[in-house]
């Protein structure tokens, strides 16, 4: 490094994930060997997106700066041999997007700092990526509530053409929102109305990624798959299967234009060739399912009085009473009034799955996690559906990472998306 025995920038408390509106603050420290005649000593902080339609290229066709700040540290002068600490600080903005790093583009955040020399002498750079974390509350996502559904008819002629068959195709998950390490719950009902065997069943998880360049680059991975048996002729069936979600990017890059982030499970069927697609959203913060439910109104009270002095007047009565509150008050007098009975409060379970913090740093690797202490079974295969003296509760447990995998989760990441995450709870 020629005179410069140290150029490094340090953040305080060794602190590499920030929130938007957060502050950013370190020391850049120089330590020189001789005397070091300096123009400049300037330090910035940058965020900015970069897409390109060449894999893994960091000439980037089109580019999104959210903001660039720069404060100088040193005036023009000389740097006695030494250790010398230079202070900053920044302004993280409020609005900008997390960090993200993908095949075709990234957004990226660093801190730069620049000893700017006199002519014909060397110039010194350094820098420092940080992250950021924008947590994604699902339940500020429109029409989260609910489960995800689809279905598909297919008609088709096996036997050289020489008989035609159908089979229908239907699946719906528990919900439409999710956060890494929650289960999706989902079921498949497949009707073979033909005269063959039907292929297997698959069930793919896939991150959708466009790159909005001159012409739009999409990215589709398969993320985690799991398959099932397929139906005899004449037959029905159903399938239950449960996928764990891996540590992934959060559905939306808020404030990014130019990457876009989406999530499906695909349901397919080898043979007769059928498919649809369910959409599903990640997020850092899970559905609050309790408040989706409104609560029942209690039921109808009667006298009765009523019910003695006239049983046929009061049965037809019932019979065109609305089922809402808010039913019309009858107008004939009761002659020995009764206080109304008291309604019995009836009890509501909801179940809320806790939500887990999800781990969008700008690399991460699409991991499956596993049960609890459990290996996924090797296999999965479709079930009839149980009869009411037969009831079934068998349910698959099977999460396949994929073959091939260009990012790793920092472990720094890690732990501050896990406290950040408490914090949020």
């Amino acid at each position: 490094m020629g005179k410069l025995q140290e150029f490094d920038i340090t953040f305080k408390d060794n602190k590499v994930v920030y929130s938007p509106g957060e502050s950013l603050s370190g020391t850049l420290k120089i330590t020189t060997t001789e005397a070091l005649l300096c123009k400049d000593i300037k330090v910035n902080c940058q965020g900015f997106c970069g897409v390109t339609s060449k894999s893994n290229d960091t000439a980037w066709m089109v580019e999104e700066q959210y903001f660039s700040s720069t404060l100088s540290v040193a005036d023009k002068g000389t740097l006695k041999p030494g250790d010398h600490s230079f202070p900053f600080m920044f302004l993280i903005p409020a609005s900008v997007p997390t960090s993200f790093e993908g095949n075709y583009g990234k957004v990226m955040y660093r801190v730069r700092a620049f000893i700017d020399t006199p002519r014909f002498s060397k110039d010194y750079k350094v820098e420092k990526p940080f992250y950021l974390l924008s947590l994604l509350n699902l339940n500020d996502v429109p029409d989260i509530h609910g489960c995800s559904s689809s279905s598909v008819t297919k008609k088709f002629t096996y036997l050289l053409g020489v008989k035609t068959g159908t089979v229908v195709l239907k699946a719906h998950s528990d919900m439409k929102g999710y956060t890494p390490g929650q289960v999706i719950q989902l079921t498949t009902e497949l009707h073979n109305q033909s005269g063959k065997t039907t292929g297997t069943v698959v069930a793919c998880l896939i991150q959708k990624v466009t790159y909005q360049t001159k012409k739009p680059t999409i990215d589709l991975r398969t993320l985690v798959q799991v398959e099932g048996a397929g139906v005899k002729a004449g037959k029905q069936a159903e399938w239950k299967e449960q996928i764990i979600v891996p540590p992934l990017p959060q559905s939306s890059l808020a404030d990014c234009g130019l990457i876009n982030m989406e999530y499906f499970i695909q349901i397919s069927l080898k043979s007769p060739e059928a498919s649809f697609l369910l959409p599903i959203h990640i997020g850092n913060i899970s559905v609050d399912t309790t408040s989706a439910r409104p609560s029942r109104p209690p039921p109808p009270t009667t006298d009765p009085s009523r019910s003695s002095a006239n049983p046929t007047k009061l049965q037809n009565s019932r019979r065109s009473e609305p089922s809402s509150q808010d039913q019309e008050t009858p107008t004939t007098p009761c002659p020995y009034p009764h206080p109304a009975p008291k309604p019995v409060p009836r009890i509501r379970v909801s179940t809320s799955s806790p939500a887990s913090p999800s781990a969008p740093p700008a690399e991460m690797d699409y991991l499956v996690m596993g049960a609890k202490g459990q290996a996924p079974p090797s296999h999965s295969s479709l079930r009839a559906v149980p009869t009411p003296s037969q009831p079934s509760t068998h349910s698959c447990l099977l999460s396949t990472a994929p073959q091939h995998s260009h990012m790793r989760l920092l472990p720094a990441m890690s732990r501050a998306v896990a406290a950040t995450h408490k914090t949020a709870s």
